[in-house]
């Protein structure tokens, strides 16, 4: 199969020649800038350096074709940008200045080189009016996808590698917490709950008018999108089940449907952490693929999540970046792949990856060990 093929039985619940990887195409399926620089070197590759989304500050690459290649991956991506006038000014800012962009939110820098979000510019707000009288960004200004339909367009023309489009931070629980800070805005949903809601729905109105123009750009150019909200920590959710039913699960149900009007992709939810709880939710909301799936609190019983959920959604990643990827021996690495492969791979399903961004600590040898474990192991019969 050519790598498309491959995704495409994959997540149409078909088996494939061999698991897909997922890999390089957006923040949470990407590759540090540091670790990438040593893959480059371990493979011989002197390309430039380049970030994604445009963004140095977020630290995460864009790998070039070569290096892809070798990495495996059967996937391609597709992202929006910054307007052009938020990328020109934070290009000639003061260095080591904070990094703002368009929605006012942004990162500062806590060590050198390393870039943390804490500008949040909604932090001590609790009333509808202050949500009212906020500048928010214009989600349609063209610049942001100007480059979509032709990078778009290339890749369906060329007709190998499956199309991801990763619109950066489409999110409105993230976005949520960019604005204001993740403890404050979590405590405002027990304490400000009708304030809290105003915001998820403001900020979904916003996500929805930049995907639809996302979605317009794209066409019928892609086959995954990626969106996602992190609803889990390691032993846990973030909030009660009930919680997000009542609150956040109709938000995300609306978006989902809005992208389902306009496109035939399948839907990639990112979130970290343990979400058990919340499976049936999702498949409930017409997400067919779950990222990164990882091991964390029940979500690390990889058979179950198979067996209970196996038929009804896709899953994505499975690669431990806490543990085995950072501090694993190679040997470690590949039969870390086995058993994800083993576990979560039978009759189709699952495309492996990364939990979430390949981090610096990293090894760039157990990032090749990952991907040629998957060639090893991974063609089908099982």
């Amino acid at each position: 199969m050519t790598p498309r093929q491959r995704v495409l039985a994959t997540i149409d619940h078909q088996e494939p020649d061999r698991v897909p990887i997922m890999l390089g195409v957006s923040n949470a399926t990407g590759i540090k800038m540091g670790t990438y620089r040593a893959i480059k070197e371990l493979i011989g590759v002197t390309s430039e350096d380049r970030y994604i989304y445009d963004w140095p500050e977020l630290g995460t690459a864009l790998p070039d074709e070569q290096t892809m290649v070798r990495l495996h991956s059967d996937v391609r991506g597709v992202l929006d940008l910054e307007p052009d006038w938020v990328r020109e000014r934070n290009r000639n800012r003061e260095p080591h200045s904070d990094y703002i962009n368009s929605w006012g939110s942004g990162a500062k820098e806590v060590a050198p080189g390393e870039w943390y979000p804490l500008v949040e510019p909604l932090a001590d707000a609790t009333t509808i009016a202050e949500i009212e009288d906020y500048p928010w960004p214009d989600m349609t200004d063209p610049s942001r996808y100007a480059h979509v339909p032709d990078q778009a367009a290339a890749l369906a023309e060329r007709n190998e590698y499956a199309i991801v489009a990763t619109p950066w931070l489409l999110f409105p629980f993230e976005r949520a917490f960019a604005m204001q800070g993740m403890e404050r805005f979590l405590l405002n949903l027990a304490l400000y709950p009708d304030f809290a809601e105003a915001l998820l729905w403001k900020l979904e109105e916003l996500c929805k008018s930049g995907m639809g123009k996302f979605l317009e750009a794209l066409g019928p150019n892609v086959d995954i999108i990626k969106i996602g909200d992190d609803l889990g920590t390691q032993e846990s959710l973030l909030m009660s089940p009930e919680m997000y039913r009542k609150i956040l699960k109709p938000i995300h149900a609306d978006y989902i449907k809005f992208i389902k009007r306009q496109t035939h992709a399948k839907v990639m939810f990112h979130s970290d952490g343990d979400i058990f709880p919340l499976m049936d939710d999702f498949i409930e909301m017409g997400v067919d693929i779950l990222n990164p799936v990882q091991a964390a609190g029940k979500m690390a019983d990889t058979r179950t999540l198979k067996e209970r959920w196996g038929d009804d959604i896709v899953f994505c990643g499975g690669m431990d970046t806490g543990h085995t990827l950072p501090n694993g021996s190679t040997e470690e690495v590949r039969q870390e792949v086995r058993r994800i492969i083993k576990t979560l791979g039978r009759g189709g399903g699952l495309m492996i990856g990364a939990v979430h961004t390949v981090m610096n600590d990293v090894p760039a040898e157990n990032v090749l060990a990952m991907v040629d474990a998957t060639e090893e192991f991974g063609y089908y019969p099982l």
